[in-house]
């Protein structure tokens, strides 16, 4: 099986500009391509995590990958996906972002002895002279034809600025500089960002008379058709201190039924045709999946020690109701009023909720247990003694759960 091939056969290839022409240059190790990364925030999260793992595989295959940090596009936004603005960011807050996703790709891209680039967009977007890109790019975009992309006109009802307007003609650009300047010949990015990549394939065309290519990444998306990498909490990120490897892990093993197998294909680099005996499996090896998957992930991420950790962790977790590695909340002597702590003000602090009247809907319901016991009165209280040795392990529901300590 080929390199594309096996990207198909993994359900990562979404839409492809030349099928035969993007087919031989993977192939052969002859593709010089660019996935692009705005620095929103100060680490990556599980939605750049498909980018990443292809990037991996195809260096792996012998072709040479280019991360472009978006230093510049990140000043504008892009609207794909959106149905607001973007939250506008500084400078300074932009290059703290691009140094952190610097230090997390290195786990995923070898930068060693030129076999990848790192390359940063501000370093020929901030420079611009306005004048000068309207008549150097301007006449080859169509604003019909902007109007009718598909991330254009999720934005429409709700009102599109003419600050992100320009996202389309900035993203081409960087394909025509990227291309000038490295030899880049081909985009990868999110089936939402077509259009863009589209954009770029045809001013390289218009500009320079050379053929550029493209191909969208099938979106990780679960049985609902909602992104994955998202939580109660918010986004599953990348970076440890954020979400810790245990979280991380706990996030793959809880995957929906409909979704691990998926997950292990397109994700994981075990073999194919291990995956597919796995097509197979139902009821409880089901939830060998999971494990498999999260070990897989997590050892990615993070690294194997932290994997094992997180999956002795989890097993204990489950079985004994005791693990070192979950998620833990300190308390201190503050938090208790006459030595003791309610179970509401319990789960408000460790985060299991975020208000006192839905911790109490989640006690009457019958959904908290604390160190493996069913907690059915609201007025229940703890006294220091009783979370200062061992702590208290807090569940809600099947797949909430925090270790509350004193120190």
């Amino acid at each position: 099986m080929t390199v594309y091939d096996e990207l198909v056969a993994r359900g990562l290839v979404a839409q492809v500009t030349d099928e035969p022409e993007i087919k031989k240059l993977v192939d052969n190790g002859e593709a010089i391509f660019y996935i692009g990364f705005d620095p929103t925030a100060d680490s990556l999260h599980v939605g750049h995590f498909m980018a990443l793992c292809l990037m991996k595989r195809l260096q792996m295959a012998g072709n040479k990958p280019i991360a472009l940090l978006g230093g510049g596009t990140g000043m504008i936004g892009d609207p794909s996906g959106r149905t607001d603005m973007r939250p506008m960011l500084t400078e300074e807050m932009i290059n703290h972002n691009c140094d952190c996703f610097k230090k997390q790709m290195s786990r995923f891209i070898d930068f060693s002895d030129d076999k990848a680039l790192l390359v940063n967009n501000a370093e020929w977007l901030l420079p611009l002279n306005y004048i000068e890109l309207l008549r150097e790019v301007g006449p080859h975009f169509s604003v019909n034809r902007m109007l009718s992309a598909e991330c254009y006109k999720q934005r429409m009802e709700r009102g599109l600025s003419f600050l992100e307007f320009n996202y389309m003609i900035m993203q081409s650009y960087d394909f025509l500089c990227l291309y000038e300047k490295y030899g880049c010949n081909m985009q990868f990015g999110g089936d939402d960002q077509w259009s863009n990549m589209l954009g770029g394939t045809e001013l390289i065309r218009r500009k320079l008379g050379k053929n550029a290519y493209a191909m969208t990444i099938t979106l990780l998306l679960n049985s609902e058709g909602k992104k994955m990498g998202k939580t109660q909490s918010g986004a599953v990120w990348l970076d440890p201190n954020k979400t810790s490897p245990f979280e991380f892990y706990q996030y793959w093993r809880n995957v929906e039924d409909s979704d691990v197998l998926k997950c292990i294909r397109m994700l994981t680099f075990l073999p194919l045709e291990q995956i597919n005996e796995m097509d197979s499996w139902e009821g409880s090896q089901l939830n060998a999946a999971k494990e498999i998957l999260a070990f897989e992930l997590t050892k990615l991420v993070h690294g194997e020690e932290e994997a094992k950790k997180s999956q002795e962790s989890a097993r204990a977790l489950f079985s004994s109701g005791n693990a070192a590695e979950m998620p833990t909340t300190v308390l201190t002597e503050s938090d208790f009023l006459q030595g003791k702590i309610d179970v509401i003000s319990l789960l408000v602090k460790t985060g299991l909720v975020t208000t006192r009247s839905e911790g109490r809907r989640a006690v009457e319901q019958g959904g908290v247990t604390i160190n493996g016991e069913k907690i059915n009165d609201i007025k229940t209280e703890y006294e220091i003694e009783e979370l200062t040795k061992d702590g208290a392990i807090i569940k809600r529901g099947k797949k909430n759960f925090r270790k509350a300590i004193i120190k």
